[in-house]
């Protein structure tokens, strides 16, 4: 058992106090620490979830063997994934340019949909393309908003998905032809 207590919490909050139960030997400090960060990582794991069930619903999946069923929830978990990755990600790495995780034919094709101007030359800012993302999702960006969440995001995400399909299809089309 590790016992976890706040030191310092808020004037105005009782301290935080848990009891984490572990199959883990706890000999040290180091050993004790490390049994706090997993528990930590706990509710990033339940976010996971809840986006692969509720935003995949993964749940509602009928295949008729375990093979088609395993294959399509390894797809799902990618996707899961990505969306639980972008919504932590424009929270801690905002200023980096979106190309490293957006293909150019998204980026620019939210960014036109978003702001009605045409994609800049340089790619927006990741936390610009998460709110854009999020917007489409139904997030209001005011300013007791606080963060965008997955629920914004699976949903923005969605819709990006269908407006990049637009823009790879539109811009394969040969140039209008003009007749004399």
């Amino acid at each position: 058992m590790v016992h976890c207590v706040e030191m310092n919490p808020p004037s105005d909050q009782d301290k935080i106090e848990w009891f984490l139960l572990t199959s883990l030997p706890v000999n040290d400090a180091k050993s004790a620490i490390d049994i706090v960060k997993w528990y930590l990582c706990r509710w990033q794991i339940e976010i996971f979830f809840k986006i692969l069930k509720s935003g995949c619903t993964v749940e509602k999946l009928q295949f008729e063997n375990l093979k088609a069923t395993t294959n399509f929830i390894a797809l799902y978990m990618i996707i899961a994934w990505r969306i639980l990755y972008l919504t932590m990600l424009g929270r801690t790495y905002a200023n980096m340019e979106c190309h490293y995780f957006f293909e150019d034919d998204e980026w620019q094709a939210l960014y036109v949909i978003s702001t009605k101007k045409p994609p800049p030359l340089a790619p927006p800012k990741v936390n610009e393309m998460i709110l854009m993302i999020a917007k489409l999702g139904g997030f209001l960006g005011r300013k007791s908003d606080g963060e965008p969440g997955p629920k914004v995001m699976w949903m923005g995400m969605q819709k990006m998905k269908d407006f990049t399909l637009a823009w790879k299809t539109f811009h394969s089309l040969p140039p209008k032809q003009t007749y004399v």
